[in-house]
């Protein structure tokens, strides 16, 4: 079976893919205006609901599932906001309110971080987000618990060969920045206004060779302290916001 779990992201599935639910699980006993919010919008949605003992809720997801489940109908790959088509990446750049902003990770392999950056993502109001489509954590239960709701609004884009996306994105005049711990130049040093695709790398090894190479400019975060690195979904949000400040509005 497929789940999805945790109060926000039970709660934009209810709001944005109702027809892909079979069934929401809330536990018993528990009165608040967040199970109430869940419970009416399943009633309006007319989706069935279930009130269940903590231990029922356990057996279907073992996680911190916050008292809400809600069952899905398909696998999990078919009801998330991923795309294929990279010619919809290219329109959302063309329609994009003001420029575009493309987040593309390299590489993120721990769900706590690509849900964190979908999160920030979608406060920072990015164009789109893009992840390989091997070697990557993907659309998991957890991803969307942790994204709050984000997994599920923010356009995800998968794709097989990222240097290849690298190169059709400079064509369309995106400028491409890399965050890398060896640049010279601090992400202050840019203009990001312009149609702009932050890249940062996994956990571990950060960027890619061929990935690097195919940037226009790399960049750091300036380092004050003694640790030496930010958890990549901290850097992520860091760089987004810059850009957004430089624009003056999300």
């Amino acid at each position: 079976m497929s789940y999805v779990f945790g109060i926000h992201a039970v709660e934009s599935i209810l709001i944005n893919r109702p027809n892909d639910v079979i069934c929401l699980f809330l536990k018993e006993n528990r009165t608040d205006k967040r199970k109430e919010k869940l419970y009416q919008l399943a009633i309006a949605k007319n989706i069935n609901t279930q009130i269940c003992s903590i231990n029922s809720l356990n057996e279907m997801v073992p996680e911190k599932h916050q008292g809400a489940i809600v069952q899905l109908k398909k696998d999990l790959k078919e009801v998330s906001s991923i795309e294929l088509d990279l010619g919809k990446l290219t329109l959302l750049i063309e329609k994009a309110e003001g420029k575009a902003l493309i987040l593309i990770l390299d590489g993120i392999t721990d769900p706590q971080n690509l849900g964190a950056c979908l999160r920030t993502s979608d406060a920072a109001g990015v164009t789109a987000v893009v992840i390989p489509k091997n070697k990557s954590v993907g659309i998991t239960p957890v991803v969307r618990k942790v994204a709050c709701g984000a997994a599920e609004v923010v356009p995800i884009f998968q794709v097989t060969n990222l240097a290849r996306l690298l190169r059709q994105l400079k064509k369309q005049g995106v400028w491409i920045y890399g965050a890398s711990e060896k640049a010279k130049k601090q992400i202050y040093d840019f203009d990001l206004r312009d149609d702009v695709a932050i890249v940062l790398g996994g956990e571990s090894k950060g960027l890619r060779r061929l990935t690097q190479e195919n940037c226009d400019s790399i960049f750091r975060i300036p380092m004050g302290g003694s640790v030496t690195s930010l958890n990549v979904s901290v850097a992520a949000g860091i760089c987004m916001f810059e850009s957004v400040r430089q624009r003056g509005s999300v």
